[in-house]
């Protein structure tokens, strides 16, 4: 990857994207597009589809039809294998490509994104294609004249709704298990950020994913998200994204036809930091990458410092130190460290958040502040608020944005009294020499993940879910399998 490749690309137009239905490229119903607007300079970059729900019903039909006749679910595990092999292939041929035209469409700095956007998708298809003939039914302890097996089988038709922050990462977490046990799927990228989901999905076709068994829908969630999820023929949805969207595809769920719902919604999570932390250096340069890289639109980003009171304002002046040294500006530049908010909506809610952080006692004691507006796009200087009591607003609610709250504490319980004050249960970290209380921290901090003595970096052998209303089920690993599988007992008199 050099500068001068990501530049040819970014000046490259981008043909309109229609939905994906069948194995063919088709516009809306009626006609309808919309706008993509870059992050980057607020220009028009292309259409895609504005679907509806006679789209999104087409869709499904055609998965329910690939479903039924075996296409894909009655091929053998290594032809399957194969295929989503091929596919991992040409992710990683595509590699800059996807990436630049992500960046282009959703403000992530290209450093991150080749690794966590092509590269993740590419190892996650190929750990599932490895995993999918390695799944294995059971044989029941029965006694006498009896024979119990246990059958893992596909569920049918899968719904995917992913997020606009990481659409190759998190779509790659829910096509590969779907498609490796045998699944049809409709996926329905994010309207902000549809257009490298889209076209990694072509290159499922190419690689020789059979028409029908993955289709993907552009739109609006309130039009074609409400109509999978309302769809008497989607047997599972999977969604990462809010919580309020997710509260109605629970609703749909049950409206409907009791569909299975995994969901992976928001979280507040805790960076707690002792005062015998091995290296507070590398803890506070730790700090700042978790929660602003990307713009701090990251569902696990450390949006809660808790900081030991003995240490707190040396601490919090390393992490501004470290802060201020990190570069925003145009994405697709390498030596950016901080890209573009993905829209001006999100931009102006995170502002908003900043005046509150002020009307509540917060002290911002850097940024807080849009960035950059002579470039048209969407910036935002890295926000540092301390002051943050346990109830305030920025620590309660999911900003995802570039804004740290910083909280001091003064005791173990503390500590663990002030990271579970939330709703949510994503994510967590601390940082300690002491190993007795870091496995206390690991067992006391209500979350689905946790860190010690570092913040992100996990990779696709380990589950990530939430708990509370950071929502159910897991992504990644071979526990994401489950979602996507039914479990049928056969009971034989021999």
């Amino acid at each position: 990857m050099d500068q001068n490749s990501i530049d040819a690309l970014r000046a490259q137009p981008i043909a309109p994207f229609g939905h994906l239905i069948d194995g063919k490229v088709v516009s809306a119903s009626d006609g309808a597009t919309m706008d993509v607007i870059s992050p980057l300079n607020g220009a028009v970059l292309t259409t895609v589809a504005r679907g509806t729900a006679q789209d999104m019903d087409a869709a499904i039909t055609s998965a329910r039809a690939a479903f039924g006749d075996g296409r894909w679910a009655g091929q053998a595990p290594a032809a399957r294998k194969k295929v989503l092999h091929k596919w991992a292939d040409l992710i990683e041929a595509h590699a800059l490509e996807l990436a630049v035209l992500g960046v282009r469409d959703n403000g992530t700095e290209i450093s991150m994104a080749m690794k966590a956007e092509p590269g993740s998708a590419a190892a996650t298809i190929r750990y599932y294609a490895e995993a999918l003939d390695k799944v294995y039914g059971e044989i029941a302890p029965t006694q006498g004249d009896v024979l119990g097996l246990i059958h893992r089988e596909p569920v049918g038709v899968v719904g995917a709704i992913v997020p606009w922050n990481f659409p190759l990462m998190i779509g790659a977490w829910k096509l590969g298990p779907a498609l490796a046990m045998g699944n049809s799927v409709v996926v329905k990228p994010a309207e902000t950020a549809s257009l490298s989901l889209m076209r990694m999905a072509e290159l499922a076709l190419e690689a020789g994913l059979p028409p029908g068994v993955l289709n993907a829908v552009t739109g609006e969630g309130a039009v074609v998200g409400e109509a999978m999820g309302l769809s008497m023929d989607v047997d599972v949805l999977v969604f990462t994204g809010s919580g309020g969207t997710g509260r109605r595809l629970l609703e749909y769920a049950a409206r409907s036809n009791l569909k299975r719902v995994y969901l992976e919604l928001g979280g507040k999570s805790p960076n707690v930091v002792f005062a015998d932390a091995p290296n507070l250096d590398e803890a506070a340069k730790v700090a700042a990458a978790g929660i602003f890289r990307n713009a701090g639109q990251v569902c696990v980003a450390g949006s809660r410092l808790l900081v030991e009171a003995a240490i707190h304002d040396d601490f919090v002046a390393a992490v501004i130190r470290a802060t201020e040294a990190m570069r925003v500006g145009d994405p697709l530049d390498l030596q950016t460290n901080i890209g573009a908010v993905n829209s001006e909506a999100q931009l102006t809610q995170n502002l908003g958040f900043v005046d509150t952080a002020r009307a509540e006692g917060g002290e911002v004691v850097t940024g807080g502040t849009r960035i950059l507006q002579e470039t048209g796009g969407n910036f935002m200087a890295p926000t540092i608020v301390t002051g943050v009591t346990p109830e305030a607003t920025l620590a309660q609610k999911e900003v995802f944005g570039p804004i740290l709250g910083v909280s001091p504490f003064e005791t173990d319980d503390d500590a663990v009294r002030i990271a579970n004050s939330t709703v949510y249960g994503l994510a967590g970290a601390v940082w300690t020499a002491n190993l007795s209380r870091a496995h206390r921290m690991v067992r006391d901090i209500r979350t689905g993940v946790m860190h010690v003595n570092t913040y992100g970096g996990a990779d696709g052998t380990v589950p990530l879910g939430g708990v509370g209303q950071s929502g159910n089920g897991h992504d990644k690993s071979l526990h994401a399998l489950d979602k996507y599988i039914n479990l049928k007992t056969a009971w034989i008199k021999l």
